[in-house]
């Protein structure tokens, strides 16, 4: 229920203006004048609650998952964009100064001098600008801090300027009304944003950690643990996920997000398997024991704790045994008496981390280049393999936790649900881990 419920208050804010611009009402215009001002309308308040579905609130994400959350802010950006870009096109009228065709008198138009009007063209233009930078953020190779850094001020710019816009350029927006309500929506957004980036910070400043160990777990993969120093540490469930700073200050971008691997159960250290990936991972072997650090969580839902299926099935492809071996490593811990059964593909033999750990029974080793002398399951996690591993039974009744590649869980879950396993028995992460 409480994904319907995120999904009612969102188009409740999001055509709150426009219902309330209807209502306050002016002279008619003709139908395209209107889809105009209206299209305008929606894209301004949709960016502004892109602030909210930024993924740092945990209200929102830890509801409906972090990658569910992040995939509808990326395509609620888009279809802002959409919005914007037709919106001045539809007035169809000179863009500054002079009568317009539609409107001789300007009786139905607040302004067209173009010092109204260009904060919305700035802001049209910053809005492309910044959905193109993050569809495109891996091919223009930017660095993660650097990209988090120009999509939070560019955000912010856009709120701004628009807000002007709406309110200086606009028909509805300079009606008493309508200038408090989007007064207040901006500071709304705006205000997210500062409790990410300063509130935040300034919270994980009074509760520091440092790091306890770092053990290399395969050529590119490492476990880094660390301690709270003078607090509790932190309250997370087996499965999830929380934002990682080592060694910068709480109010750097230096940041990561990073499945947990550790278990509730085990006490207050917390550890995270990190593979070298990006321009932080690739140094996680050389940081030290007892640098500075501080975490910021938890976030996600792929957790299998109060459910009451009978059996917990696990699958992984490579570094998205993360959150499964946290999983596994709780249901051990805590005498947990539901099966549990494992699936973790690799591509090389020399990948498989926590080998010993995850022990031979009920783990299933699967490797897509096997050596020759390999005894195991080869290729890749597939619609066959799961019906080799799992019966007709387990299939219907067992809970499904998958994390890895998106093309391997995409073809585990449409497989799953083809054999009858309901959609709220597989839970699963899209999202890149850095």
């Amino acid at each position: 229920m409480k994904p319907l419920f995120l999904i009612l208050v969102y188009l409740v804010a999001v055509t709150l203006p426009l219902i309330l611009s209807a209502w306050v009402g002016g002279p008619p215009r003709q139908f395209h004048q209107e889809l105009a001002s209206g299209l305008g309308i929606l894209a301004f308040s949709m960016i502004l609650m892109e602030f909210i579905l930024s993924g740092r609130f945990k209200a929102i994400s830890n509801g409906v998952g972090m990658d569910v959350t992040m995939r509808f802010h990326q395509i609620m950006a888009r279809t802002a964009l959409v919005f914007a870009l037709l919106h001045p096109f539809l007035y169809q009228g000179t863009p500054t100064g002079g009568q317009r065709p539609w409107d001789p008198t300007r009786q139905l138009t607040i302004t067209t001098d173009f010092a109204d009007l260009s904060t919305g063209i700035v802001a049209y233009l910053l809005l492309a600008g910044l959905v193109v930078m993050a569809i495109g953020r891996t091919q223009l190779d930017y660095k993660y801090e650097t990209w988090r850094l120009l999509h939070g001020i560019g955000a912010l710019l856009i709120a701004v300027l628009l807000l002007h816009h709406t309110v200086y350029g606009g028909r509805y927006g300079s009606e008493p009304v309508m200038t408090w309500v989007w007064l207040a929506m901006t500071g709304v957004a705006v205000g997210s944003l500062l409790t990410v980036y300063l509130l935040v910070p300034l919270w994980q400043k009074a509760r520091p950690w440092r790091v306890a160990s770092v053990v290399q777990l395969t050529p590119k993969q490492w476990e880094l643990t660390v301690k709270p120093e003078g607090h509790r540490g932190l309250e997370y469930q087996a499965g999830q996920f929380a934002w990682l700073n080592v060694g910068h200050s709480t109010f750097s971008m230096k940041e990561n997000p990073f499945s947990i691997c550790s278990a509730p159960a085990s006490g207050a250290e917390v550890s995270f398997m990190i593979k070298e990936l990006g321009d932080f991972t690739r140094t996680v072997g050389q940081i030290e024991a007892g640098t500075v650090a501080y975490v910021d969580g938890p976030y996600g839902n792929l957790s299998v704790d109060g459910r009451t299926e009978p059996g917990v099935a696990l699958i992984a492809g490579g570094v998205g045994l993360a959150p499964l071996l946290g999983i596994l490593r709780q249901m051990r811990l805590t005498g947990d008496s539901r099966k549990v059964r494992v699936i973790y593909g690799n591509r090389l033999i020399d990948q498989i981390a926590y080998r010993e750990e995850l022990g031979e029974q009920d783990v299933v080793h699967v490797l897509s280049e096997p050596p020759e002398t390999w005894q195991g399951e080869t290729g890749f996690i597939d619609a066959a393999l799961m019906d080799r591993v799992f019966s007709d039974q387990e299939i219907n009744e067992w809970v499904f936790v998958m994390c890895g590649p998106s093309i391997m869980m995409d073809i585990v879950e449409d497989h799953l649900i083809k054999r009858g396993t309901p959609s709220y028995r597989i839970l699963s992460e899209r999202f890149n881990y850095d």
